[in-house]
């Protein structure tokens, strides 16, 4: 009997687990748990590599786009006036005659006579006649001549005027009011072109030339301040914003509207 008793306590003794072996299973398992966690994700690793080298291949674009301009633009100054004035014919003209179409506005009088008084009617003509060396992808142009000598420069006066300068009226239109507070809000306030009357039928002024697109906004200022007014100029102005009113549709509008953002100016 105490054989057979001896017998089962050993196959007890047997049967019950290591608590050394057990304690050292769960510290193999604690450590590979560990290691696991230390390793590296491959798959988070790629995915942020890939992310570094899409914002790499954004800023590379970027530098490019900014350094070679393959887009150019002119920038949106501001908002041009709205006027209801008369032209050289006797005719009421008003700014929206002008929307859908580029238009070159310059600001003098008849009575300003070169070279004692410096004015830009001259570079004008040179634009009107140089207009068909240019590509303006069926974008009219028209040019617009306002007199801040209202007093003087009637219709019947800007009509010889234009005559005498050798100006095509079909598409050159020399505009007046016989209310000199309206010429100011336009030319003045509006344009924001500087002229004062010195004496009767004398002005200072700053000779100015403003491009306005057909939405009716500012593209360019030409006063030898902001840019030198010189017809080659204006011309290759003329074709960009026209380049830009054709061709800024569907995709390629992201491409001017990244040229605008990244200030991608034409000389």
């Amino acid at each position: 009997m105490r054989s057979v008793g001896n017998k089962l306590m050993n196959e007890e003794v047997t049967s019950l687990p290591d608590a050394a072996n057990v304690e050292t299973s769960e510290l193999n398992e604690e450590e590979e748990i560990e290691e696991r966690q230390l390793l590296p994700n491959f798959g988070g690793l790629r995915l942020l590599y890939v992310v570094y080298a899409a914002f790499g291949l954004l800023l590379a674009l970027t530098a490019a786009f900014v350094i070679y301009k393959p887009i150019k633009v002119l920038p949106r100054v501001r908002l041009a006036p709205g006027f209801i004035l008369t032209n050289q014919d006797g005719e009421t003209m008003n700014n929206e005659q002008f929307r859908g179409k580029l238009t070159l506005y310059n600001f003098t009088y008849t009575r300003c006579q070169p070279p004692e008084c410096r004015q830009f009617d001259a570079i004008m003509k040179d634009v009107q006649e140089g207009l068909d060396s240019i590509e303006t992808y069926g974008t009219p142009v028209e040019l617009a001549t306002i007199t801040f000598d209202v007093a003087h420069d009637t219709p019947e006066v800007l009509r010889t005027y234009a005559d005498e300068i050798g100006a095509d009226t079909e598409t050159w239109h020399f505009l007046t009011s016989d209310d000199p507070q309206q010429i100011r809000r336009v030319v003045g306030t509006g344009f924001q072109v500087y002229y004062k009357e010195k004496a009767p039928g004398e002005f200072e002024f700053i000779p100015t030339i403003i491009l306005v697109d057909g939405w009716g906004i500012v593209r360019g200022i030409y006063n030898d301040r902001i840019y030198v007014a010189d017809p080659e100029r204006i011309l290759s102005h003329l074709n960009v914003v026209a380049s830009e009113a054709a061709f800024s549709k569907g995709a390629n509008k992201l491409g001017y509207s990244a040229a605008h953002l990244f200030l991608c100016y034409a000389d």
